[in-house]
Formats: C-alpha cells, sequence, structure tokens
C-alpha cells in the first residue's frame, strides 16, 4: 500500500488525468471552500475543517480535552483500503500540514517509516493529526485483533 501526499489541486488534476483509480482519498477541506469535487467512483472520506488549516488545532481542543471523532472514521477507511489493495492519497488545501500528518501516522503504523515525511523539508505534519490518526489506527487494530506494535 502506497500512501501519498496531494494538496486539493494536485488530487484535482490526478482525479482528471484518472491516476487516482485504484486509491482511497482521505480529503481535509476548508469548510468555506467545500468538498472536494471527486468523480464518485473514487472511495473517499471527506473531513470538514473548521476553516484554515491552521485553526486545526480549535478543532482539537474543545472543553480543554483533545477532540477529534472523526480519526476513528478515517481509521476504518484506512483498514477498509487497505483490505481492497488500494494506495491510500492524504488531502488537504495546501498538502502541508493536515494531509501531511495524516500520511506520517499511516505509513508509521504500517511501514514504521512515518518519520520520512517529517523529515521532508517539503512538508510539516500537524503532529495533533499524526498522533491522534495513529491513536485510532492502534485501537482499530486492537478491534480487529490485527494488533501490530
Amino acid at each position: 500500500m502506497q500512501v501519498r501526499i496531494y494538496s486539493r489541486d494536485q488530487v484535482v488534476t490526478r482525479s482528471q488525468e484518472g491516476i487516482l483509480s485504484n486509491a482511497a482519498v482521505i480529503c481535509f477541506y476548508d469548510i468555506n471552500r467545500g468538498s472536494m469535487n471527486l468523480p464518485l467512483h473514487i472511495e473517499s472520506y471527506q473531513v470538514a475543517m473548521d476553516g484554515p488549516e491552521l485553526s486545526l488545532v480549535e478543532k482539537f481542543h474543545l472543553a480543554g480535552e483533545i477532540f477529534f471523532p472523526e480519526a476513528e472514521i478515517i481509521a476504518h477507511f484506512v483498514f477498509y483500503a487497505k483490505t481492497a489493495g488500494l494506495d491510500i492519497i492524504c488531502v488537504c488545501e495546501n498538502g502541508i500540514n493536515t494531509s501531511a500528518g495524516c500520511a506520517a501516522a499511516i505509513r508509521q503504523f504500517f511501514d514504521r517509516d512515518g518519520i520520512e515525511v517529517f523529515a521532508n523539508y517539503v512538508y510539516s505534519p500537524n503532529r495533533l493529526m499524526y498522533h491522534k490518526i495513529l491513536d485510532a489506527l492502534i485501537a482499530e487494530s486492537f478491534e480487529r485483533g490485527e494488533v501490530t506494535l
């Protein structure tokens, strides 16, 4: 399973080129811009964020607790994609922060190389996203009886 990181513009271009045919797409989009218009045949899960990517921290903090219920759904979606033999594409507005944090968590869980995303100067992975997705993947693997720690 290959995990790639794209910006909103890149994923639209790739979908028009037909490159996303064997991929599951996780989209984080700015609620003010609306969801990403992907072809219906592409497996995708879209997460609305409360404004620009930088306000992601606000979404995580609610009543003093870290909160991001979509992480569980994303983890389930990732396991579904893996079972179906699909690649994973993580997308956010700029393809730098949110999607990079998500991709790093997926790569860390399955391939133990999430550090490669953090080490790549092109990206600035969101650490909260990384930890929430990684924790959700671990919990999902326990539920499935596929613990891989």
